[in-house]
């Protein structure tokens, strides 16, 4: 099982999309700067918003893609507050 997840940060005031097969292992090591060049760094502390589930690593990583390409923060929070927008894209583009 893979997640795409969202995550927020109130001292940057901005979203990071990422996948993994782990997430609280994830989560932790942005919040303690495991990768100091990473662009999570600093946002501490980084606060869950979404996760999605995918089947596939192909799937996750797809969807990670297509939100970051989208360049826009509208269109996250529509994710956000309408999880079935991004299964209806993962649906539509696989």
């Amino acid at each position: 099982m893979f997640i795409v997840y969202i995550i927020y940060s109130n001292k940057t005031d901005k979203y990071y999309i990422g996948t993994t097969d782990d997430f609280n292992k994830r989560l932790d090591e942005h919040n303690n700067v495991v990768y100091p060049n990473a662009y999570t760094r600093n946002g501490e502390p980084w606060v869950l918003k979404k996760c999605f589930c995918c089947e596939l690593s192909k799937e996750a990583y797809f969807m990670e893609r297509f939100i970051k390409r989208m360049k826009s923060r509208d269109f996250i929070e529509k994710i956000i507050n309408d999880p079935s927008l991004f299964y209806e894209i993962m649906k539509g583009k696989m």
